[in-house]
């Protein structure tokens, strides 16, 4: 890489653009293998993602955002692509990591993530199939939304980059289920999928867990219900109101090894938001107990990592506008018996 400070005559801008050019080039090839558009790197602004999923490769020293392909309308590829950046404000080109072949099935892909475990690298991706659920809906009124098959299916590579390969031609979740948004968490070595049972089949939407097989290629047992949307304090209320469980994701706390749980659901006065409950246990069975709002900003399907430089960072998506969805990133504190969130990061 180019190293060192360069100070410029007047005359020699046109250097300095030179060298500009050459450095993208550099970034772009070195860090993600893509080819470059443009002369500037996209900054996260740029950039719509809903759902938004961070990896932080400590090999590379490279960090990747999952997005599904449709968040650019410009997209001509159904699936998943991938973002790269070396400080969280400046990212590649996407490169599309996933995609379905022609004549799929899959009316919508939501939600990738991807999660490093046993030396392989998994991507788990709900879609919803252009498939309508045969039961009646829960709720006879016109703006019900229509009941399509959804479900969550894991795939595998060998690099962040993919490509990644479905382990299985079906979803990991229930054939018949709405379920959504599944992701990976290791329990005492045991692989568990957690993930959420849509509201619009149950009107009370749920949280359910489900262990893996070893290899993740499928499931073992049948899932279990953890708590319900209305389980969080200022739930939507009403026996006919939706109430939303979407965007899980566990982490457990390197100062007191508490089990920590955030998701995402709609509250009174609120809106959009995300919610932390913790595992009384400390295992993934629960009880899962004390929920609360920690981020009521129109906000959320927020997610956990841990920075190259040591910070414990909360990505999500705000505002949850269709089409106005970006990244924010917020440093968050562990104290041990809560998570905080400290301040929000800087992006511009």
């Amino acid at each position: 890489m180019l190293m060192g400070t360069c100070t410029f005559m007047p005359g020699e801008k046109w250097m300095r653009n030179i060298l500009n050019k050459v450095i993208i080039v550099l970034l772009c090839t070195t860090y993600f293998n893509l080819p470059v558009a443009g002369d500037e790197l996209l900054k996260t602004k740029d950039i719509r993602v809903r759902d938004p999923f961070i990896y932080p490769d400590m090999k590379t020293k490279t960090y990747y955002l999952y997005a599904q392909s449709s968040n650019r309308k410009s997209s001509e590829v159904m699936g998943v692509e991938a973002y790269a950046s070396k400080d969280l404000i400046h990212w590649s080109i996407p490169q599309t990591v996933m995609s379905l072949p022609a004549g799929t099935d899959v009316k919508m892909v939501w939600a990738p993530e991807v999660h490093a475990f046993n030396g392989v690298y998994y991507l788990f991706v709900t879609f919803t199939y252009d498939r309508i659920l045969p039961e009646k809906k829960p709720v006879e009124r016109g703006k019900w939304p229509p009941m399509y098959e959804r479900g969550t299916c894991i795939y595998r590579a060998d690099a962040p980059t993919g490509p990644f390969k479905p382990l299985k031609n079906t979803s990991h979740t229930p054939k018949n289920w709405m379920a959504l948004d599944g992701t990976l968490f290791v329990d005492d070595g045991i692989p568990y999928m957690v993930f959420c049972h849509e509201w619009v089949q149950l009107i009370d939407g749920t949280m359910d867990v489900v262990q893996l097989k070893d290899d993740l290629s499928g499931t073992v047992g049948n899932p279990k219900m953890l708590f319900k949307a209305s389980d969080a304090p200022g739930s939507l209320t009403g026996p006919q109101t939706g109430k939303v469980t979407d965007g899980c994701f566990l982490y457990r706390s390197a100062t007191s090894g508490k089990l920590f749980m955030i998701w995402s659901t709609f509250i009174s006065g609120s809106g959009y938001c995300i919610m932390l409950t913790e595992s009384k246990s400390g295992k993934i069975s629960g009880p899962w107990i004390n929920p609360k709002p920690i981020y009521k900003k129109n906000g959320g399907h927020g997610m956990i990592f841990q920075s190259f430089d040591g910070r414990i960072m909360l990505a999500l998506h705000q505002p949850n506008t269709s089409g106005k969805e970006r990244l924010h990133l917020f440093e968050v504190t562990d104290k041990g018996t809560t998570l905080e969130i400290k301040k929000e990061i800087n992006l511009k």
